[in-house]
Protein backbone atom coordinates (compact mmCIF):
# COMPACT_ATOMS: atom_id res chain seq x y z
CA UNK A 1 0.00 0.00 0.00
CA UNK A 2 1.26 3.29 -0.95
CA UNK A 3 0.64 6.46 1.38
CA UNK A 4 -0.18 9.64 -0.23
CA UNK A 5 1.43 12.79 1.89
CA UNK A 6 1.23 16.16 0.04
CA UNK A 7 5.21 16.69 -0.20
CA UNK A 8 7.07 20.31 0.70
CA UNK A 9 6.61 23.46 -1.65
CA UNK A 10 9.71 24.00 -2.69
CA UNK A 11 11.57 27.51 -1.42
CA UNK A 12 13.03 30.18 -3.18
CA UNK A 13 16.06 29.45 -2.03
CA UNK A 14 15.86 25.90 -2.99
CA UNK A 15 14.94 26.43 -6.56
CA UNK A 16 17.93 29.24 -6.93
CA UNK A 17 20.29 26.25 -5.51
CA UNK A 18 18.86 23.89 -7.64
CA UNK A 19 19.20 25.82 -10.98
CA UNK A 20 22.41 27.16 -10.05
CA UNK A 21 23.38 23.14 -9.96
CA UNK A 22 21.44 21.89 -12.94
CA UNK A 23 21.81 23.36 -15.93
CA UNK A 24 19.13 23.77 -18.65
CA UNK A 25 16.35 23.36 -16.44
CA UNK A 26 14.33 26.95 -15.70
CA UNK A 27 10.85 27.66 -14.24
CA UNK A 28 8.13 27.30 -16.60
CA UNK A 29 4.81 26.72 -15.76
CA UNK A 30 2.15 23.17 -16.35
CA UNK A 31 -1.43 23.51 -16.01
CA UNK A 32 -1.26 27.06 -14.64
CA UNK A 33 0.78 26.37 -11.50
CA UNK A 34 4.81 27.17 -11.19
CA UNK A 35 6.82 24.08 -12.56
CA UNK A 36 10.16 23.34 -14.10
CA UNK A 37 10.97 22.42 -17.27
CA UNK A 38 14.45 21.54 -19.32
CA UNK A 39 14.52 20.46 -23.10
CA UNK A 40 16.87 17.17 -23.79
CA UNK A 41 18.20 16.71 -27.23
CA UNK A 42 19.40 13.14 -28.62
CA UNK A 43 20.42 12.37 -31.91
CA UNK A 44 17.69 11.18 -33.55
CA UNK A 45 14.05 10.02 -32.12
CA UNK A 46 14.70 6.78 -31.07
CA UNK A 47 17.28 7.85 -28.70
CA UNK A 48 14.81 10.50 -27.63
CA UNK A 49 11.57 8.09 -26.95
CA UNK A 50 14.49 5.47 -25.03
CA UNK A 51 14.79 8.53 -22.46
CA UNK A 52 11.43 9.36 -22.59
CA UNK A 53 10.96 5.70 -21.56
CA UNK A 54 13.11 5.56 -18.88
CA UNK A 55 11.54 8.73 -17.33
CA UNK A 56 8.12 7.38 -17.47
CA UNK A 57 9.57 4.45 -15.36
CA UNK A 58 11.19 6.86 -12.88
CA UNK A 59 7.37 8.51 -12.49
CA UNK A 60 5.81 5.30 -12.38
CA UNK A 61 8.13 3.98 -9.98
CA UNK A 62 8.21 7.11 -7.56
CA UNK A 63 4.61 7.40 -8.55
CA UNK A 64 4.93 11.30 -9.67
CA UNK A 65 4.20 11.79 -12.98
CA UNK A 66 5.53 14.84 -15.43
CA UNK A 67 4.34 16.41 -18.56
CA UNK A 68 6.69 14.82 -21.72
CA UNK A 69 6.81 16.18 -25.46
CA UNK A 70 8.71 13.84 -27.30
CA UNK A 71 9.91 14.80 -31.31
CA UNK A 72 12.32 14.20 -33.23
CA UNK A 73 15.43 14.06 -30.89
CA UNK A 74 13.76 15.74 -28.48
CA UNK A 75 12.24 15.58 -24.83
CA UNK A 76 10.11 18.02 -23.16
CA UNK A 77 10.25 17.19 -19.33
CA UNK A 78 8.06 19.21 -16.79
CA UNK A 79 7.71 18.42 -13.42
CA UNK A 80 4.99 20.24 -10.81
CA UNK A 81 3.50 18.78 -7.97
CA UNK A 82 -0.39 18.88 -7.98
CA UNK A 83 -1.07 18.40 -4.59
CA UNK A 84 0.36 21.58 -4.10
CA UNK A 85 -0.13 23.54 -6.93
CA UNK A 86 3.37 24.28 -7.58
CA UNK A 87 7.36 23.30 -7.55
CA UNK A 88 7.95 20.90 -4.51
CA UNK A 89 11.12 18.88 -3.23
CA UNK A 90 9.92 15.80 -5.12
CA UNK A 91 10.04 17.93 -8.94
CA UNK A 92 13.73 18.73 -7.57
CA UNK A 93 14.27 14.91 -6.91
CA UNK A 94 12.30 14.15 -10.29
CA UNK A 95 14.75 16.58 -11.93
CA UNK A 96 17.52 15.18 -10.90
CA UNK A 97 16.97 11.45 -11.22
CA UNK A 98 16.18 12.91 -15.26
CA UNK A 99 19.70 14.19 -15.46
CA UNK A 100 21.32 11.24 -14.05
CA UNK A 101 19.53 9.04 -16.31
Amino acid sequence: MTLHTTPLLATEEALAAFFAGYPGWAATTANGAPAIGKDYVFADFSAAMGFAVRVGLYAERHDHHPDLTVSWGKVRVVWSTHDVAGISDKDLAAADACDNL
